[in-house]
């Protein structure tokens, strides 16, 4: 099975489930995957920020976490050997980060932290809370970090209940296409093709 077949796959079997708990959303991860996707698309991201905004919490289905509400589950950490079996660092990078950049933008927008799901504030305070300011600057000067907030932002408003988005089938023909596309570190203009 490839790569793009086996994230079908955890879509297929987890995407219908919505968190328990603490963790509990208003949307399916599937749903959620597909809002943050088209908000993506309808922010013209490029296509790797598109994919990068769709499978940013694919780490939740790697493994089902036993441990419940009270243990950072590291879902942007996990998914990052599955996804780089097929694709380069302008999508992984920017899932990587997405956490990291929750807590940047609490601790450096104002307004920001009201904005936040009750399961977003929830996990904040196990991911670390608001960075400090060295832990700021630290990000910013992150390859991906700017990315990283664009996905974080999506990530933040892909939760309504019975809106209408492309359908899975259609994002995952992007991530085809994004799987076979070349990145090139804008730089050092050095690209790496990633192979499935």
């Amino acid at each position: 099975m490839n790569l793009i077949d086996r994230i079908e796959a955890l879509f297929t079997e987890y995407g219908a489930t919505a968190h328990d708990g603490a963790h509990r959303e208003s949307v399916s991860a599937l749903e959620h995957a597909l809002q943050c996707a088209q908000l993506a698309e309808w922010a013209n991201a490029d296509a790797p920020l598109v994919a990068a905004a769709l499978l940013h919490d694919i780490g939740h289905f790697i493994v089902v976490d036993p441990e419940g509400d009270d243990i950072d589950d590291v879902h942007e950490l996990r998914a990052l050997p599955f996804l780089a079996e097929g694709f380069g660092a302008n999508v992984v990078e920017p899932i990587r980060l997405h956490v990291q950049a929750k807590r940047y933008l609490v601790a450096t927008d104002p307004g920001y932290a009201a904005t936040l799901s009750p399961a977003s504030v929830h996990s904040l305070a196990l991911q670390g809370g608001p960075m400090s300011l060295d832990e700021q600057h630290l990000f910013e000067e992150l390859p991906f970090a700017q990315q990283a907030i664009a996905l974080r932002r999506w990530d933040d408003q892909a939760r309504q209940p019975g809106k209408q988005t492309p359908p899975l089938a259609y994002y995952l023909a992007l991530l085809d296409e994004v799987q076979q596309q070349p990145f090139v570190d804008s730089k050092i203009g050095i690209g790496s093709l990633s192979i499935a």
